[in-house]
């Protein structure tokens, strides 16, 4: 541990590492936060504390058992099916499927699925029946879903890990330090995301194109994350100038 401290590529790799767990970290904080965004305030503080903390814990636990996970993308089921010839004559998908990629695929449906369904409940009339009894199941089936999407990109985060470095330690620190990043980011992202309706919007088409693109993952095509999160900045660029045209009418009138 003390030599790679004074070793300037372990520092270079620690560098990388948090950066990219951070950016993967993202897709990870902001489906936390709107799940939890429907919650009372003391209930959604609760489920962001519990969903980070078992981030952590997962990517830890993973992490631990390093060669299992490795051992995840040995093929477990073939379904037979022969995609079609790319440029270079390789299969532009695949059907021998891994323990990751049936993971990922399932992960992915379920968020195409929780999307769609936030995106239809965003723009359909509030139902403003329910009471504390209502909020109560809302918190436990919140825990349930942040639980569920945590697995997912628990196992992406650590197997990326894996692919930069080798060092156990170095995935570690990177791991804690990009998670204690979510949790000071948590407040800020849900608070933002709750006083800007339309923001909660774009983010649910992230996180419906994210789950496309683990699905898509799973199978073999593997969509570059340099150009998803260009696509995402670029959306996030023009929602803030509709944002400050907003103001500005506003101001004027």
């Amino acid at each position: 541990m003390i030599d790679l401290l004074s070793q300037p590529q372990a520092w270079a790799a620690f560098a990388a590492l948090v950066t990219m767990e951070i950016v993967l970290g993202i897709d990870n904080l902001i489906f936390i936060s709107i799940v939890s965004g429907k919650l009372p305030e003391k209930q959604a503080k609760l489920a962001q504390r519990i969903g980070i903390s078992l981030a952590l814990i997962l990517r830890l636990a993973l992490l631990s058992v390093i060669a299992w996970i490795v051992g995840l993308t040995a093929p477990v089921i073939d379904l037979g099916i022969q995609g079609a010839p790319g440029p270079h004559g390789e299969p532009t998908f695949e059907t021998a499927l891994s323990w990751r990629d049936l993971i990922l695929i399932a992960g992915g449906i379920f968020l195409c699925i929780k999307a769609s369904q936030e995106i239809v409940h965003k723009v359909t009339p509030e139902d403003h029946s329910g009471g504390t009894q209502k909020a109560a199941a809302s918190l436990g089936v919140a825990i349930a879903q942040i639980i569920a999407l945590d697995a997912v990109f628990s196992i992406d985060s650590i197997l990326t890990a894996i692919g930069m470095t080798n060092e156990l330690p170095i995935m570690v620190a990177a791991v804690i330090v990009a998670v204690g990043v979510m949790f000071a980011a948590a407040g800020p992202v849900t608070r933002f995301v709750n006083a800007n309706p339309s923001v909660v919007i774009l983010a649910l088409a992230f996180l419906l194109m994210i789950g496309m693109v683990l699905i898509a993952d799973g199978f073999g095509v593997h969509v570059p994350k340099g150009y998803i999160y260009s696509a995402m900045a670029f959306a996030v660029l023009v929602e803030i100038l509709n944002m400050l045209a907003r103001r500005r009418k506003k101001a004027a009138a």
